[in-house]
């Protein structure tokens, strides 16, 4: 890696720090501490190529980069500037141990305590400076000794005197150099001598030996000052003047409109700030000197358990202050020189950001069909078999084929089908998903191909596109293909073939440009010999044919499958949960997941529910037999509470749940033990508010 051009003090502490985000915060930070002598950036990251901060670091000779991941062995500090939840997350969860993660609002906030602290070195430096020239351009002759005799101070008029330099006494032993300095004497004694006459062989002279005393008063040394000296000057020292660097701390803290708290090592309240009281009613009486928890409405203290891990939380929901207001929280260990001296916590209102969350929340529902999530980092499995199908669908993203991706449902098919999309040409252009049996063959038909105006009452004015062109140049995802309708399998091999669909109603041509990716747990050799699939159309879609394996048949991969369910969830549900025991890993190996990897998601997810706020593991406590082939579901309210209506309606959710759970989420086989139609199951899923999404 290259180095800041700037020259480092020789033998001076100097941390490495790595700068993620270029953006305006990024770049105020790079600025700042490039000047300063303390901090050295070995680079600045930002998947950006035109970020501002990375112009800058190029002009100041220091590495820029797009992935962080390279530097994060040979620095001290990343630095996240992003403001980026999940940026953070990633690198906190990549970070090698020693290496500290800061937030770029805290990063702020130690930039300028930092810089405070240079200017404060800078200034003893200085003062220093200008006490050895006055001490050196005085007609009063000095001479100082540390505890242990040895001389620290021999300016020029004592130099004058005794006709020795400096360099001959410096570090010498006052007792040899100069015997008759006395000096030692003081140490022992630590009596003070005033107007002491002394014969220096070539002069005589007054000297007045004061010995040095620390704060708890014990003798740290000796100064004797010659000729008529009424006032002794102490040695330079670099003091931390605390009282104004916490005047400084106070103002910056005051100024933010984030709600700040700040404990000490006791977890005893020593700061809070106006934002802080406006947002939870407490004042300065109710919190200072009180413990951590008197804020708190509901929910553990961060503030304990940060002084308990000396680890960083973010983004922890509670509610606080009298009002029981919903904030999230973000605490942050004070750690100085690696000692604990308390933690700072930020307080966010989350009413706006429950808003804006919902509203974003019914805009990514709208849009959910029309984006690939998930690439092949996603996709988790060690085992030959799996690895073999992830291989496959590797080199089948590089061509332009179509791909059916064939397994028991909740084996994954979809996320294949996002992987394949995202690591295809076509990434960049539409993915839509269209589940082939959650809709009646009218419906389907006016999905997948449009329709014109007026073909069908109901029919919108000017029509309305169909899935294929919507797709057209990228990547339709036809789910559950084993469940077409024979008329329409006519019509999407003619669409297959041709590359042109026509309208519901409509008799023109259109071109179309779309790869297809089918999926289906159906066994479509049977359903061709029952009549009940084309053989022409499973020739077409069989060109790259993608098997997934069970889960059953992959044991290896529930450990990792699990592990990677637990990190979800602790984001999810705000849990700290470290993973699961061997015991517990041994119980779900053991198991035959009928339901494959959904079926595991949904124990684990159960799992996580059940393990308290102070657990940091699963065990097979919280993974009970029952979880394992399907678990009752109980009633939200009291028997004797609940109109009939009610109790038919929560026995009708639970019976269904059930038997998904014994089928492992397959809908067709669910409906034929519930004795229904595929569409009328999902007609009641979507009714009882249940998921309707397939495997």
């Amino acid at each position: 890696m290259k180095t800041n051009p700037r020259v480092e003090s020789e033998g001076a502490s100097v941390v490495r720090v790595l700068l993620v985000g270029g953006g305006k915060g990024g770049t105020a930070l790079l600025r700042a501490f490039h000047s300063m002598e303390a901090v050295r950036v070995v680079a600045v990251v930002d998947l950006d190529p035109g970020a501002p901060a990375l112009g800058l670091a190029r002009e100041w000779g220091i590495e820029t980069a797009a992935d962080y991941r390279p530097y994060l062995h040979g620095v001290d500090v990343v630095i996240e500037a992003t403001g980026d939840v999940g940026v953070y997350r990633e690198i906190d969860s990549a970070r090698p141990p020693g290496v500290t993660l800061v937030p770029g609002p805290l990063a702020e906030l130690l930039m300028t305590l930092l810089q405070e602290k240079e200017q404060l070195i800078h200034r003893l430096s200085r003062q220093r400076h200008e006490l050895d020239a006055i001490l050196n351009s005085t007609h009063d002759a000095m001479m100082a000794v540390d505890q242990t005799g040895c001389i620290t101070l021999f300016n020029a008029a004592a130099q004058r005197l005794t006709g020795l330099s400096a360099d001959e006494v410096l570090g010498t032993q006052a007792k040899a150099t100069i015997p008759n300095s006395r000096l030692h004497i003081v140490l022992q004694t630590g009596q003070e001598e005033l107007n002491q006459l002394q014969d220096l062989g070539r002069v005589k002279i007054i000297t007045n030996r004061m010995p040095v005393r620390d704060e708890d008063g014990r003798v740290v040394g000796a100064v004797a000052v010659f000729r008529d000296v009424t006032e002794l000057f102490g040695l330079a020292e670099e003091v931390t003047n605390l009282r104004e660097i916490q005047s400084l701390l106070e103002a910056i803290i005051n100024a933010t409109q984030d709600a700040i708290s700040v404990v000490d090592r006791e977890g005893k309240g020593i700061l809070i700030n106006p934002a802080y009281t406006r947002l939870t009613g407490l004042g300065p009486d109710d919190v200072i000197g009180k413990p951590a928890t008197v804020d708190i409405a509901e929910g553990e203290s961060m503030h304990y358990r940060v002084l308990r891990t000396r680890r960083a939380v973010k983004g922890v929901p509670m509610k606080v202050g009298p009002a029981r207001r919903e904030v999230i929280v973000n605490v942050a260990p004070i750690l100085v020189d690696g000692e604990l001296k308390g933690s700072v916590g930020v307080i966010h209102d989350i009413s706006e950001i429950q808003q804006l969350t919902e509203e974003l929340d019914r805009a990514k529902r709208l849009i959910r069909k029309l984006e690939a999530k998930y690439t092949f980092e996603d996709i988790i499995g060690h085992s030959p078999s799996f690895v073999s199908a992830v291989q496959l669908a590797r080199s089948a993203a590089q061509t332009p084929a179509t791909v059916l991706l064939r397994g028991e449902s909740g084996t994954g098919k979809e996320l294949f089908a996002h992987a394949i999309h995202n690591e295809s040409a076509r990434r960049y252009h539409q993915f839509i998903r269209v589940n082939c049996a959650a809709f009646s063959e009218s419906l389907l038909e006016s999905e997948l191909f449009g329709y014109e105006e007026g073909a069908f009452t109901g029919a919108k004015r000017g029509g309305k596109k169909g899935v294929f062109e919507e797709a057209s140049g990228g990547t339709l995802f036809l789910d559950e293909i084993g469940e077409l309708p024979l008329p329409t399998q006519a019509k999407i091999l003619r669409a297959i073939q041709e590359k042109e669909i026509v309208r519901v109603g409509g008799s023109r041509a259109i071109p179309v440009d779309v790869r297809i990716i089918a999926a289906t747990h159906v066994n479509l050799e049977k359903a061709i010999e029952e009549g009940r699939f084309r053989q022409d159309l499973y020739y077409r879609l069989n060109v790259m044919p993608i098997v997934l394996p069970p889960l059953r048949e992959r044991k290896e991969d529930i450990e990792p499958l699990a592990r990677q369910f637990v990190r979800k969830f602790n984001q999810d549900f705000g849990r700290q949960v470290e993973g699961l025991t061997p015991r517990a890993i041994a119980r779900l190996e053991e198991y035959p997941w009928p339901g494959n990897v959904r079926e595991l998601e949904n124990v684990i997810g159960r799992a996580m529910i059940r393990v308290g706020y102070t657990d940091t593991w699963i065990d097979t406590v919280h993974v009970p037999l029952s979880d394992l082939g399907g678990a009752a579901i109980n009633p939200a309210q009291p028997e004797d509470d609940r109109t009939l209506e009610d109790v038919v309606t929560a026995a009708e959710k639970a019976h269904i749940q059930r038997v998904l759970d014994k089928v492992g989420g397959n809908k067709t086989e669910a409906a034929r033990r519930l004795g229904i139609s595929v569409r009328n199951l999902y007609y009641k899923l979507e009714k009882l508010g249940m998921d309707p999404g397939a495997g």
